[in-house]
This record gives C-alpha cells, structure tokens and sequence, in this order.
C-alpha cells in the first residue's frame, strides 16, 4: 500500500481495535458522507477490517457498501474496473494468494455485481477463493460451520453461480477459459465426494458453454446459460439419476439459451447469410476447444465421471461434426 492517509475519527478507531454501531454511523455522517473518494480512504477502510478486532454487525455491510462505491463508481471510467484497479483489490484482500475474511470475500463478489464490466482475472481470483475452500477446508467461507474439505456443498454451488452471473453481468459473456479451468479443478478435487446435486448441473453447464460458444454458437445471457432447472431439483444424490435426468430431458432445455439459426433466419431475414455461416461454425467443435476437453477429462486415461459423461452427451447432442480428438472420449457415452 501506498502511504496510509486517515482522518482524525478514523485514525482514533485504529487505536482502540473496537468498532461500535455509534463509530459506523458517525463514519457515514462525518468523514464518508461523500463517498469514498480517495485510495488512500480505501486503504484506511481496509486498515480498520484488519486491526479491529471486535467489530459490529453494522460494520461489514458499511465496509463492503463503501469500498464497493469507491471501486466501481469513483474510480475512472465509472462502472468499468481496470486491470490495474483490479490488481490493487486483489493485492489488498490477499494475504498468501487468498481472501482471509468473510467480509472481504463478500466484498469481491459484491464488486462484481456492481461493476458493469470487470477483468477476467477478478472473476476467476473470486473462484478460486471457492476452490480453495472446496478442496483444502480453507478459507472464510462458512460462517458457524465447518469445511468439508474435498467436498462441494449446496452453499458453496450457490456462491460460485453468484460469483459466475455477476461476471456475466447484463452482456452476453461466455464462460472464460480461466474460469472453466477452476471449475475442473473443483471437479476433479471433489469426484469421490457425495457433492451437492447442484454442483453437477452447474459444472456441466458452465463448461458447455464456454466449449460450445468457443467453437462458434452465439452467447446467451450467463443468467439463461446457468439458469437452475426443475428437472435436476430431484436428481438421486448418486450421480447415475443426474445423468439420467440430463439425458432424457435436460439436452433441451439447456440448448433452449442458444439461438438457434432457424430462429436468427426467421427473425432477421436480412441476417440469413451470417446466421448459415454461424450455424455451420457452430456446428463444429474445433481443434483447440477439442484437445482442452480431451486434457481435462483425462484423455481417456481414467473412467468418465457421470457428471463428465452428461457434458460431453451434451456436446455431442449440440454439435453434429465432432473433432476427431473427441471421438474416443464420445464413443464412450453413445
């Protein structure tokens, strides 16, 4: 951090390590009332997070609100956070490459949510908050709980769908690579476990769409590619009626985000030329979308996970030209 620059109230509290409800109002009405318009406020906020030690419940909602504000509103150009914004974020909230507190945690997804358009590397830093939590036991995710290391919860499918929708924001954004590679970590950290069902549903959605709008289909909202379907809301614990479920009606409902080219041809006749060029593309997965799958699912070197055989008997329902690369990996889920 740069040179730390507090006002007299704030620099008070530093030095009794105790927040009350009457500290958080009087630091709404007398030294934020504008805002939080300086790094340096920032910082100071932060410094107070860290050494006070006995902090109200009205605190973490002030923090997470002001820093937020300052980030995303204050910040040049307003609403759009740079990579070197999100750098000084990511280098404040981290001590040894994680978040250490819940607040913190919910600060990042709430910057997030708030911004219209933030860095790729943000959105998979904030993921891989999660992941650290789902795989080593660590880190400020639960509140009053307990981590399962190597076992993904309901809460924590919750968290990372709320940390994917407010990336994609309003705009049509495809999953990103950095983020579907968290993803699979996860996935491959947790199969033994007895996950959540949701995770399932989620995985496999996320990761078909950043392979099959990679390989040319049109992006949906994040909010219509991840949205939760009712078919998979009685899916067996056990991974075999989850895989059921996606086979008999799930492909359909999931390919109903994507815009089909019948549907781009009928509506915007003028379009026809592109939508047939689109709909060939789309139509194939190609070469580098091809190996990444082929890697990640261990190139056929292991047994396909249920969840994994849904996602490529997805693939395959979506894309009639497959590249050879797949064909193996697809021969096992005809």
């Amino acid at each position: 951090m740069g040179e730390l620059i507090m006002s007299a109230p704030v620099a008070g509290l530093t030095s009794k390590n105790k927040i009350t409800a009457e500290d958080v109002a009087m630091l709404r009405r007398e030294v934020f009332a504008d805002g939080v318009v300086s790094r340096g406020e920032a910082e100071a906020l932060f410094a107070l997070d860290q050494t006070a030690r006995d902090k109200c419940g009205e605190w973490a909602p002030f923090f997470v609100e002001a820093v937020t504000d300052y980030i995303v509103h204050q910040e040049k150009p307003e609403g759009y956070i740079s990579e070197q914004n999100a750098d000084w974020l990511v280098r404040t909230v981290s001590r040894d490459g994680m978040v250490d507190s819940r607040t913190e945690l919910e600060l990042l997804v709430h910057v997030l949510e708030e911004a219209k358009s933030s860095p790729g590397q943000l959105s998979a830093y904030a993921l891989e908050q999660v992941a650290h939590a789902v795989i080593d036991g660590k880190g400020p995710l639960m509140l009053g709980g307990e981590l399962v290391p190597g076992l993904i919860a309901k809460a924590e499918v919750d968290l990372l769908r709320r940390i994917l929708h407010a990336f994609g924001g309003d705009g049509n954004i495809a999953i990103t690579k950095a983020e579907a590679e968290v993803l699979f970590r996860i996935n491959d950290r947790t199969a033994a476990a007895d996950n959540d069902p949701s995770w399932n549903e989620l995985f496999v959605k996320a990761i078909a769409n950043y392979v099959m709008c990679s390989a040319g289909y049109e992006p949906p909202t994040r909010e219509m590619a991840l949205r939760h379907e009712n078919f998979l809301d009685e899916a067996a614990p056990t991974l075999g009626g989850f895989f059921s479920s996606m086979v008999s009606g799930g492909f359909s409902a999931i390919l109903e985000a994507y815009d089909s080219p019948d549907n781009i041809e009928a509506e915007w006749e003028a379009r026809n030329r592109a939508s047939e060029a689109l709909a060939r593309r789309a139509e194939t997965i190609d070469a580098d979308e091809a190996q990444w799958l082929a890697e990640r699912i261990g190139g056929g070197r292991r047994p396909l996970r249920d969840n994994e055989r849904a996602l490529l008997a997805l693939i395959r329902h979506a894309s009639p030209e497959i590249h050879p690369t797949l064909k193996t990996l697809l021969d096992k889920v005809a």
